[in-house]
């Protein structure tokens, strides 16, 4: 451990000098993890009142994870604010980092849970959050924004997509705030050997004004019924596969709900992600009978600190 302990500063590497910058605590989760190394990490500064959009920006390009969330002051109807921003821009909604901030508000001392709920607060509006369990290790589950089909053509896709795309199903363009592709596998054991052309997928969803890409297939264990891949270099060049997706797998599920094939039962099921990155991210999503679906998971605090920025 180094000198300093386990609360070690980070210092902006382009801050002015002799400027006073402000000491901010800074947290770091893995999301959608039952140990910590298994799931998605996520950034999150505490107490980010002050920081302009640039330098939001700039912090989340400098930690260089997939995603990096702010708390702010919220306004009414919300119990805490959140800004997400990957390392190239801003997000109005993504999961790991809405899951993640709902753990991050409750055992923080950021909101209280009023009869085990949350109502988050980001720029894609107000999402409630449900808390369950022990209060230092809450188990979590968020309803996304809902999930809309676009109408888009995919074109031409890259030739590796192409051969393992499921005949009969079509590719389709989904937003909850983000917007991916989506597209069904022939088979979870091609779908987890695919290596992927990142330079053609960036060129591609860059053209068609996505996200990303999210392939999925069917997969049944005795721990999860969906395998789900996402792909986003053309949005995140140094994350160029996401390890553990909500946004994605929320739209999978709205999806396959339109399509009356949900996994599971109940409306429950599990999706398997990020084996091919030496992760094990599991996503827990239910549809409810409104049509909307929730996304939940494990977290797991790795790293507390201080920000000097």
């Amino acid at each position: 451990m180094p000198a300093c302990g386990p609360w070690c500063i980070l210092a902006a590497p382009w801050a002015v000098p002799g400027a006073i910058a402000m000491p901010r605590r800074y947290v770091q989760l893995d999301v959608f993890a039952s140990r910590p190394g298994t799931g998605n990490p996520l950034g999150a500064v505490l107490d980010a009142e002050g920081l302009d959009t640039a330098s939001m920006q700039a912090i989340a390009a400098w930690l260089n994870l997939s995603e990096t969330v702010f708390f702010l002051p919220p306004d009414a109807g919300a119990d805490y604010r959140i800004r997400i921003f990957t390392p190239g821009s801003e997000l109005p909604f993504a999961g790991h980092p809405s899951v993640g901030a709902a753990w991050l508000a409750t055992t923080h001392g950021l909101a209280t849970p009023r009869d085990g709920r949350l109502v988050q607060q980001c720029a894609a509006g107000l999402l409630p959050a449900e808390v369950h369990g022990d209060p230092l290790r809450p188990g979590i589950r968020l309803r996304s924004p809902r999930g809309r089909l676009l109408d888009a053509s995919p074109g031409t896709l890259p030739a590796e997509l192409a051969t393992i795309a499921q005949a009969g199903h079509a590719v389709e363009l989904w937003s909850n705030g983000p917007s991916w592709w989506l597209i069904e596998a022939a088979s979870a054991e091609q779908l987890r050997r695919l290596q992927p052309d990142f330079g053609a997928i960036a060129g591609w969803t860059n053209a068609t004004s996505a996200t990303g890409v999210a392939l999925f297939a069917f997969e049944t264990s005795s721990a999860h019924q969906l395998a789900v891949r996402a792909f986003c270099p053309g949005d995140a060049v140094n994350v160029p596969e996401d390890p553990v997706t909500g946004s994605a797998n929320a739209l999978i599920a709205a999806r396959l709900h339109r399509e009356g094939r949900l996994p599971g039962q109940a409306g429950r099921y599990v999706a398997s992600q990020g084996r091919e990155l030496g992760r094990d991210g599991r996503v827990a999503l239910q549809v409810d009978a409104e049509g909307d679906v929730w996304i939940g998971g494990e977290v797991q605090q790795v790293i507390a600190g201080t920000l000097d920025w």
